[in-house]
């Protein structure tokens, strides 16, 4: 498959342009500022320039990872310009918890979104479009997202904190984090599936990001008791993926086991 990742730049799109050649996709990746080599330049809140590049690249496949938390227009609007431009490719689309607000109980696949902030409902609002523009879509929503390299956001935040740096995890944020391998590789068997609709691609583990931090410290040889934590605003999104675990062969990790070994690799790949 020709597969167009969006996004290319950040932590999930990297793993997908590594991991997509293994699976026999030619890969190619689009990005907005970071320069990835081999790619096309995209602006997604641009209509035209997403047309422009599916016209040029042809893709089988598109996998939108491209995101912009405090931008409605790239989140929201730059989903819908790759669904209606996807002129027959197979879409996936890469959700998040923040569609759903805090509850004690897991939200599964069927429920609608809940947001409570404006990320989410960005992201709330490209699934409704992507479901009604293309029904054979893939919407993959996922949590915090780690991996084993240092660069993910919660890897490089427990080596600040305990390197002295202000700031704190929060006790009373808890989420279902997953490794970024076992993301990328679960959208890709996606990609090839005849699934459709909702998905969810979360750890089976739920963890507040004070737990997550002190597993990532303890890997890295750092001091866990270095971190500092505070509650925080209580906010309990956890994603039930039991159906769609039970429809891939990928088996999405908990954190206890992929942060056990700093270069742990998933059985399945």
């Amino acid at each position: 498959m020709r597969l167009l990742v969006t996004g290319a730049a950040g932590l999930l799109g990297r793993e997908l342009l590594r991991s997509g050649p293994l699976c026999g996709h030619e890969v190619v990746p689009a990005y907005h500022s970071a320069v990835v080599a081999g790619g096309v330049r995209l602006d997604v809140r641009r209509r035209d320039a997403v047309r422009e590049v599916i016209r040029t690249v042809r893709p089988d496949g598109i996998i939108h990872a491209a995101y912009r938390q405090d931008d409605w227009a790239t989140t929201a609007d730059g989903a819908v310009n790759v669904a209606l431009e996807a002129d027959g490719a197979r879409l996936v689309f890469v959700s998040s918890d923040a569609v759903f607000s805090s509850r004690e109980s897991r939200w599964t696949e069927d429920e609608p979104p809940r947001p409570e902030t404006a990320y989410g409902a960005a992201k709330a609002a490209a699934e409704t479009a992507i479901r009604a523009l293309t029904p054979a879509a893939v919407i993959a929503r996922t949590s915090i997202i780690v991996g084993s390299d240092g660069t993910s956001g919660e890897e490089l935040r427990a080596h600040r904190l305990a390197g002295g740096e202000p700031g704190s995890f929060f006790t009373d944020n808890i989420r279902c984090p997953v490794h970024v391998a076992d993301l990328a590789a679960a959208l890709l068997e996606l990609l090839g599936s005849g699934i459709s609709g909702v998905a969810h691609l979360a750890g089976p583990e739920a963890l507040s990001r004070y737990q997550l931090g002190r597993l990532i410290a303890i890997r890295d040889g750092l001091d866990p008791d270095a971190l500092p934590s505070t509650p925080g605003v209580p906010s309990n999104i956890l994603l039930d993926a039991q159906r769609t675990q039970a429809a891939i062969t990928t088996r999405l990790r908990p954190p206890s086991e992929f942060l056990a070994h700093r270069a742990a690799v998933p059985k399945n790949r």
